[in-house]
């Protein structure tokens, strides 16, 4: 069922830009807040429990009021120090909405002529009060009746309660309210009142009862009545979000939108396509695409051009053998029985060596292919002074003078790529005709210097810039390919070590950089 929904919605998803999600997101997250406090009833459960403290104040001065003029009272004695503060209870999650206020129940035996005179002295601070407050304020006597009355509220749990001494709150429902504001069918709290009901307490017995309601401040009246602020609080926050989305584009969409179209530009083939340098307000993983992007497509533009002239030097070098063998296959057809046996078999052994090129070529060709696809060293590491004599003591000749350091550091590469580069180097010297060859080594930076160098003839000013080019070869009479250095120069790169020929006083030098462990 989960898959199939996410297959439904992977189906319908649209697309969007970056800044859009980025956007969507700012604005999802700071409108959480106000959600979540709407639907946890943050904001509206603080209104009430506000109506609730306003209750409680409102009733404790008047039963201290009510208390000091209750007929025979003594004077109100003065209280301790101490502070005995009393936190509102209401709550709406949990609190029960009880239903609205029943009429009163008659009760049993005559009025308390007492409580009779002490509610005509304290009448007109209720009214008063009541007239400030908005709240609904009834005086009860000492058995929960009305006072004037043969009726009271002794039955409600809130009265029960502070005839017993003890303060209490209920929310009860308001039947006779009216919705005034388009949206209140949303809020809890807008049919219900507030009930709290107080003991007065004289000489440490409960004389009478203090009840009072008031409907709760509504949370749609609330936010109409601080909508100035809100709007306020909405605008700044609408603002600070495109202020940071503009930041985000500037720091993320733009950039990745221009290296998109670069992208498009170097996967379309155009050749010297440049990577423009990334915005200064783009982040520093962007730059860092950027820099890595660039490199990448310096990288594959040069292997574009290594692979075009790479085709064009194979192209070269096989059509002359083929050239060869072809035209002695035609010179034989036509000719072959006017010929006698030695020119035929020249012939035929001038295309079998034209044909032992094109297998030279073709092995060779194969051992590029494998060094270009030759992975690193992978966390190999090497000691280069045993590779170093056993590739020295397979060679009889020329002899070898080696200087090396005593601490010789160990090499991050594999041994197989050492020992091919030092074979090759030590049989092109011994081809020139090289009667010594000389190695040393030295410690440059993070990376092992190697140098290779021979007293043989040398390599001509002119060829030395050719030397690693695919094909190239002084030696093609002899069989030479031209591809011995290419493969030892990929070999080498594939393992983070370099080759590079060097100026020498006689022979020819080469230059090892391989990296150290």
């Amino acid at each position: 069922m989960i898959r199939a929904a996410k297959d439904w919605l992977k189906r319908r998803w649209p697309r969007l830009r970056l800044r859009t999600i980025l956007f969507a997101v700012l604005f999802f997250v700071a409108a959480l807040p106000g959600v979540g406090a709407v639907g946890l009833r943050v904001y509206e459960n603080t209104l009430v429990r506000q109506t609730e403290s306003e209750l409680i104040a409102q009733s404790a001065a008047l039963a201290a009021a009510a208390a000091a003029l209750w007929p025979g009272a003594p004077p109100l004695a003065t209280p301790p120090a101490e502070f005995r503060p009393e936190p509102p209870s209401i709550d709406l999650s949990t609190s029960p909405i009880l239903p609205e206020r029943p009429p009163p129940r008659a009760i049993a035996g005559a009025p308390d002529p007492v409580a009779r005179r002490a509610a005509q002295r304290i009448a007109p601070v209720l009214r008063r009060t009541r007239r400030t407050t908005l709240a609904s304020i009834a005086l009860l006597d000492g058995r929960g009746r009305l006072i004037g009355t043969a009726a009271g509220y002794a039955h409600l749990p809130e009265v029960a309660r502070a005839l017993r001494g003890r303060p209490a709150t209920v929310l009860r429902r308001h039947s006779g309210y009216r919705a005034v504001y388009r949206f209140e069918w949303l809020s809890r709290a807008a049919a219900i009142r507030v009930h709290h009901a107080r003991p007065i307490v004289v000489e440490g017995r409960v004389v009478g009862v203090l009840l009072l309601s008031r409907s709760a401040r509504a949370l749609f009246r609330g936010l109409y009545e601080d909508r100035g602020k809100i709007a306020l609080g909405v605008l700044s926050i609408f603002l600070l979000l495109v202020i940071l989305s503009g930041v985000l584009s500037r720091g993320i969409a733009k950039p990745i939108e221009g290296l998109g179209s670069v992208t498009r530009q170097v996967a379309g083939g155009r050749g010297g396509v440049r990577v423009p340098d990334p915005p200064t307000t783009a982040a520093v993983e962007i730059q860092g695409l950027y820099a890595d992007f660039a490199t990448m497509a310096d990288r594959v533009e040069r292997r574009s051009r290594y692979l075009r002239d790479f085709a064009h030097a194979v192209s070269h070098e096989f059509k002359t053998p083929l050239a060869g063998i072809r035209g002695a296959l035609e010179l034989l057809a036509d000719h072959g029985a006017e010929m006698s046996a030695a020119e035929r078999a020249r012939f035929i052994a001038n295309a079998d060596a034209d044909a032992g090129r094109l297998t030279a070529l073709v092995t060779r060709l194969l051992e590029l292919a494998r060094a270009d696809m030759t992975p690193g060293a992978g966390g190999e590491t090497i000691d280069p002074v045993p590779v170093l004599a056993r590739v020295a003591d397979a060679f009889r000749t020329p002899d070898f003078a080696v200087a090396l350091p005593a601490d010789l550091p160990r090499l991050a590469m594999s041994a197989s790529a050492l020992e091919a580069a030092l074979t090759t180097l030590f049989e092109n010297s011994r081809q020139a005709g090289a009667t010594r060859i000389a190695v040393a080594a030295e410690r440059r930076d993070a990376t092992l210097v190697l140098r290779v160098a021979d007293d043989g003839p040398g390599i001509a000013p002119t060829d030395r810039a050719r030397v690693f080019e695919p094909f190239f070869t002084t030696k093609r009479a002899g069989g030479g390919t031209g591809l011995g250095l290419p493969i030892l120069r990929s070999l080498l790169e594939s393992d983070g070590a370099t080759i590079a020929l060097t100026d020498s006083v006689e022979g020819a030098a080469f230059e090892l950089e391989l990296p150290i462990a």
